[in-house]
């Protein structure tokens, strides 16, 4: 389900790195991730972290939420959220926030489910990245 998630935002891993995130997902009490079922098979991932803020109480990031294509639109995204906010809020960490690209399909589900879109630019700094062009 990762690799699908990685190919469908044409991102490539290395296994080495798919090993060191399933590892950190048993290792790291901080770091989480769920699945989705449908009828016995898996349908959707989400990976999720808790992180301290520096004005609120602990925050979620929810890193990733990938449903195959012949799962959506059947509530398994909504659901996986709504599950992902109870055990961030369980946890204490009651802030939950993602990002998503300005014209993902799934911002019709998000701009229904998110309590609060403050508008804001997501912007990312690595030195080794390659400079941005507009483009995922």
């Amino acid at each position: 389900m990762a690799r699908g998630k990685d190919a469908y935002f044409d991102v490539s891993r290395s296994d080495e790195a798919y090993e060191r995130t399933w590892r950190r997902l048993f290792d790291d009490e901080r770091i989480r991730g769920i699945a989705a079922r449908m009828d016995g098979e898996v349908v959707g991932i989400a990976h999720y972290l808790f992180h301290a803020s520096v004005w609120y109480a602990g925050k979620c990031y929810l890193a990733d939420l990938f449903v195959d294509a012949a799962a959506r639109r059947r509530g398994v995204a909504r659901a996986m959220i709504e599950w992902v906010a109870r055990d961030a809020e369980e946890q204490g960490f009651p802030g939950l926030y993602w990002n998503t690209l300005e014209d993902a399909p799934a911002r019709a589900l998000y701009d229904q489910v998110a309590r609060l879109n403050a508008g804001l630019i997501h912007y990312s700094h690595r030195r080794d990245a390659r400079p941005f062009t507009g483009q995922p």
